[in-house]
């Protein structure tokens, strides 16, 4: 499936979008945890790209946001709180558990610029881009005599 996304993309002079990110895809690690990976959205603009991820119900104490070489890991894990005085329950679907994903940083990234904020179960990492990387040059086109 990757190289047909590659022989699309590279037919029109586009980067693979694989190869900008790469990443570890959330079914690979460790599978007895149920609790799974978050979806994620990874965007980008003239000053930088951003990731969005969905971590409904975590809080700040349990998500971490690391970069180590060119790998920003997004680590997180949700708690399961007993609670005694619950007589009643016959069945709980709440999944419980820890995640990690991980990103290939693109050339151009500023790393000390990176940032991260969750806000109403929605964690927002950004990742401004250099100056230099934000610099475009014109080429300009000559036809051939």
């Amino acid at each position: 499936m990757d190289r047909l996304f590659d022989r699309f993309a590279g037919g029109f002079g586009l980067p693979a979008f694989r190869r900008l990110f790469d990443f570890e895809p959330p079914w690979r690690g460790d599978s007895s945890f149920s609790f799974t990976a978050p979806a994620v959205d990874v965007t980008e603009d003239a000053k930088g790209f951003t990731i969005t991820a969905e971590l409904p119900s975590l809080e700040e104490k349990n998500v971490d946001v690391n970069v180590s070489g060119d790998m920003l890991t997004i680590k997180g894990e949700k708690r399961y709180e007993k609670d005694e005085s619950d007589k009643h329950r016959y069945m709980s679907e709440r999944a419980y558990g820890s995640f990690q994903r991980s990103f290939a940083l693109p050339d151009g990234v500023d790393r000390d610029k990176i940032a991260a904020n969750l806000s109403k179960g929605v964690l927002t990492v950004t990742l401004p881009k250099t100056a230099q990387a934000q610099k475009q040059q014109k080429i300009k086109v000559k036809t051939a005599a």
